[in-house]
């Protein structure tokens, strides 16, 4: 039987049940963090991941994967208390999220090094515990792939060959980054099954998805709540269609809801909601709008939803 690395240890990948694909239990500037600690309160971050985490289990979510690296503040200590005092399992991981900045120390050695420290995360534990990383994540944005990021995506790519773990890149459709990020996974022997491009649903372009599955990767429809890059109906329109076109076992749909996140000021959530940025960005949109929506339209039926939330996440952990 295959297993999967989760925060509170290894399990059968029978039991990760029905999984949100692409959410963080907390995301903040470690940097910021490390230097500035009274500027956050640590009991109020733990209180907001439990409510969010305790939500989705109550709509049936057994496994949260959060794709939180390097310059999000990934802390997998934080992570195992959620999951310890939730009941629901959480899957981390390791690489990088940078649209271009690298820290000298990874500027200045080769890409082989960078693989090393991920390699040790998933092999060894992460953070000095033996809790260990799961899956890779990089991430390409508004400036492309850069010089730096593509290092990043290389690294990423040597270290899932090395040790089969899978990936999950940030992409930009409005930029069309998701083809250059698979053809850098291909030149490096990446099996492309082991890839998911995150934030295909922020773009109603069908061809552009239809072009990034035809290479065998799964896809994310993954940011429902962040009205600013695409509004729900038409999000629901795109996966709408795709089902329709029979692409269920190459789609992944989440809501990359973060439960705390400290890019902005605690008041900016309500001015982002106030000027449709956001709308009902939680880790329950997709149970409570999304699906019941795509339902009606005859698009999602058990077996489709059984593919999309249980299925297709064990395929890409353990394939």
């Amino acid at each position: 039987m295959s297993t999967v690395q989760t925060v509170k240890g290894p399990v059968e990948a029978e039991e990760l049940g029905v999984v949100l694909i692409h959410e963080h239990l907390r995301f903040r500037d470690e940097a910021v963090a490390a230097e500035w600690p009274d500027r956050y309160d640590e009991q109020a971050e733990l209180d907001a991941a439990l409510q969010a985490v305790d939500a989705a289990g109550s709509r049936g979510v057994q496994t949260i994967v959060d794709p939180t690296a390097m310059f999000g503040g990934r802390d997998v200590r934080f992570m195992a208390r959620v999951s310890e005092q939730t009941g629901v399992r959480v899957v981390a991981c390791t690489g990088i999220y940078s649209y271009d900045y690298l820290p000298h120390y990874f500027e200045n050695r080769d890409v082989d090094v960078m693989a090393e420290h991920f390699v040790a995360d998933l092999q060894s534990g992460v953070q000095g515990t033996d809790i260990k990383a799961a899956f890779l994540k990089c991430a390409a944005d508004a400036a492309g792939v850069t010089e730096h990021v593509e290092k990043i995506h290389r690294a990423v790519a040597r270290a899932s060959v090395q040790t089969g773990a899978p990936i999950m890149a940030h992409s930009m459709p409005a930029v069309e980054t998701g083809p250059r990020q698979v053809e850098i996974f291909a030149q490096e022997g990446v099996d492309l099954a082991r890839v998911q491009i995150a934030h295909c649903g922020d773009t109603d372009d069908v061809s552009y998805i239809e072009g990034l599955i035809d290479r065998g990767v799964y896809v994310g429809l993954d940011r429902y709540g962040l009205e600013m890059f695409l509004p729900i109906d038409k999000r629901n329109a795109t996966a709408a269609e795709l089902l329709r076109r029979g692409h269920a076992e190459r789609m992944m749909i989440s809501q990359d809801y973060c439960a705390t996140i400290d890019w902005f000021p605690p008041e900016a959530e309500q001015v982002f909601e106030s000027q449709g940025a956001i709308r009902n960005w939680s880790m329950t949109l997709v149970f409570d709008e999304v699906i019941p929506a795509l339902r009606d339209q005859g698009v999602l039926d058990d077996q489709a939803f059984h593919t999309i939330f249980v299925e297709n996440p064990k395929r890409w952990l353990t394939a």
